[in-house]
């Protein structure tokens, strides 16, 4: 009896899983096959030419880099469809004026589904009108300044940190090394973004008891800033922070260095992170410092897209040269509208828009999350590097730091 029992169950058993062969060899049979969607075309101005020719085309690069990754990786998949993207962009030659005639035709004659922002802020404050008006999504990237998420605009979000805390982390790291420091100079360059981090700087130095004894803009583009740095140097500043874009940051150090304009700490937006900086310095570029949105040495855990070591294999493998921040900039742009596409899973505008609202990503550019309401990178945070004998450290915050910073700075 026992015997006929466990030989019908032994013949269940087999029943039972020929049974789950067949249903699952059905399902599998019956699993609609993703076909082909097209092209989703991202549309954008770049500074191949001009005075931001540098970082533009750092930017340029990211986003060529992105458009290869993402469709060697199979592209983006909407429902059962995957779409390829393209890319569709022209040289603004750093200049407004061209910038919304350049916007205007890509929405309306090359008919691009999404836009990516020129670099630099006062480019972007032109172009994300012109996306406010054909209701386009756009990314904000190269592009830092408050007043830009001030206009009550909804189509366009930030992946920078916001200007106004630019150089927070460079007055942290002034009064940890040195409790003593009580004087400042702040000196930016007439523009959107350089004013929007001088004017958050000089509320933070403020806020943590710091004197701002000096405080003045310079035209944009300048040729020559010797008269304010002599004012600077006769009310001997314990750092002097700001400047605004490459060149002029260039010839904010190279003129220091000529009137003998001292203290204990220089920290130079934008120009200081960048390896040209150094090239065009040489041994002038070591000691100084500049925030940076982020550096080849961050220690970032991801949980979308590729980790911080692939990008940079990638894309030194692609440029045969090491990413700046303006490079990865340029790639994590991409790579969090394919994020709010994926999520939106349409491509409709508000619709992902509205997905770029819940996104709460850990990239391989730090983390990204936005004020709902204004478009404003909230998650975002800014490293500090500092060039030490030819090469470039991370140096604050201390958990992301690969060097220790060299403070106070040899005089010249």
């Amino acid at each position: 009896m026992n015997r006929a029992i466990s030989r019908l169950t032994g013949i269940s058993i087999i029943i039972i899983v020929i049974i789950a062969i067949i249903a699952a060899l059905f399902i599998f049979t019956m699993a609609p096959t993703p076909t082909a969607g097209g092209t989703i075309k991202i549309g954008f101005t770049t500074s191949v030419t001009g005075s931001l020719s540098v970082e533009g085309t750092r930017q340029l690069h990211g986003i060529q880099l992105w458009q290869e990754w993402v469709n060697s990786h199979g592209g983006i998949k909407i429902g059962n469809k995957i779409y390829n993207v393209s890319l569709l962009y022209y040289d603004d030659q750093s200049s407004k004026d061209n910038v919304v005639a350049l916007y205007e035709r890509l929405i309306t004659a090359d008919k691009v589904d999404f836009l990516i922002s020129p670099y630099s802020s006062g480019l972007t404050f032109t172009a994300a009108a012109i996306a406010e008006k054909y209701h386009k999504v756009m990314v904000a990237t190269g592009a830092a300044s408050d007043s830009i998420f001030q206009q009550g605009y909804k189509y366009t979000v930030q992946l920078y940190t916001p200007g106004s805390l630019y150089l927070k982390s460079t007055i942290d790291l002034l009064l940890a090394k040195d409790p003593t420091a009580k004087n400042i100079a702040i000196i930016y360059e007439d523009e959107i973004f350089a004013a929007s981090v001088a004017d958050g700087a000089k509320k933070y130095a403020e806020s943590k008891g710091l004197n701002v004894v000096y405080y003045d803009k310079y035209p944009s583009k300048p040729t020559d800033l010797s008269s304010l740095l002599t004012v600077i140097k006769s009310k001997n500043p314990d750092a002097i922070i700001g400047g605004g874009h490459f060149a002029d940051g260039v010839l904010l150090i190279k003129q220091a260095k000529q009137l003998n304009v001292n203290a204990k700490l220089f920290s130079i937006v934008v120009a200081a992170p960048e390896d040209k900086f150094r090239d065009a310095l040489g041994a002038d570029a070591n000691y100084i410092m500049g925030p940076s949105q982020w550096e080849p040495d961050v220690k970032y855990t991801v949980n979308y897209g590729p980790s911080v070591s692939e990008f940079i294999n990638m894309y030194v493998k692609r440029f045969n040269e090491t990413p700046t921040y303006h490079s990865a900039g340029g790639f994590a742009a991409a790579l969090v509208l394919q994020a709010a596409i994926e999520k939106a899973q349409s491509l409709d505008s508000d619709k992902v828009r509205e997905a770029f609202n819940s996104l709460d990503l850990k990239i391989f550019f730090g983390a990204f999350k936005i004020d709902p309401a204004t478009g404003l990178q909230i998650a975002h945070q800014m490293v500090l590097i500092q060039w030490q004998g030819g090469k470039k450290y991370t140096v604050w915050p201390t958990e992301a730091a690969s060097k220790e910073p060299i403070y106070p700075k040899p005089s010249w």
